[in-house]
């Protein structure tokens, strides 16, 4: 195969996409324990790797194109758009519906972490705002965030076999800091959990979504339990 492919060999603008993705996963997540720090680690795998083959070299078009024929019809930088045939445009659609799930997921990730930041400075249990509608409102952004930059905008073979493995050790984080939660803050926390669940909203998604844009005391007034 002699075809080359759009938007690869940029390696400069790959450093810069991964330094600041990089920065944006450690300064709100802010990792302390080994655990938090291995389920980081995870992230900065998937970020590292999806951004040199976004911007670097493809390897998964070349490995697939290799083993499956895809330069038959036509190859293009973007995985969907070269499996479904669609050419320069279909990438396009991609990269845009993969960029609203990453916007969304990154505002709810930094509202998230500026609720909680509020609750701890206070001394309280966060249950308002996004915390209203899941307990761990950052990593639902997170997830959301990963899925659209490392699934449906950039598809890889690592970022599709990692990402699942970053659900189930994010899940694991979880669990843990609900312990200690419950520690803390006992018949309180066992109260919260009862109402609201992990992950995903058990009500409207667009409500979920719209706390993702109001200010920390917009967020803190609808509170589901008072401390």
């Amino acid at each position: 195969m002699t075809e080359n492919i759009a938007h690869s060999g940029m390696w400069g603008l790959a450093v810069i996409m991964i330094v600041i993705a990089s920065w944006f996963l450690y300064r709100f997540l802010a990792p302390k324990t080994w655990r938090e720090w291995a389920g980081a680690g995870l992230v900065q795998a998937f970020i590292i790797a999806l951004y040199a083959e976004m911007y670097g070299f493809p390897l998964t078009i070349y490995l697939l194109a290799r083993f499956f024929g895809l330069d038959r019809t036509g190859l293009n930088a973007n995985l969907w758009s070269s499996i479904v045939g669609v050419g320069e445009v279909g990438m396009v659609v991609f990269m845009v519906i993969g960029y609203s799930f990453l916007f969304v997921g990154i505002g709810l990730f930094a509202q998230g972490w500026r609720e909680l930041y509020k609750a701890h400075q206070e001394e309280r249990l966060a249950t308002g705002g996004l915390y209203r509608f899941v307990r761990h409102p950052q990593y639902t952004g997170l997830f959301i965030g990963l899925f659209g930059e490392g699934i449906v905008h950039w598809p890889t073979v690592f970022s599709v076999a990692a990402f699942p493995v970053i659900l189930v050790a994010y899940r694991m984080l979880a669990l843990r800091e609900e312990t200690k939660m419950t520690e803390r803050f006992g018949d309180s926390y066992r109260a919260y959990k009862e109402l609201v669940p992990m992950f995903i909203p058990a009500g409207s998604w667009r409500s979920f979504f719209r706390k993702a844009n109001a200010s920390p005391e917009e967020g803190n007034a609808d509170s589901v339990i008072k401390d």
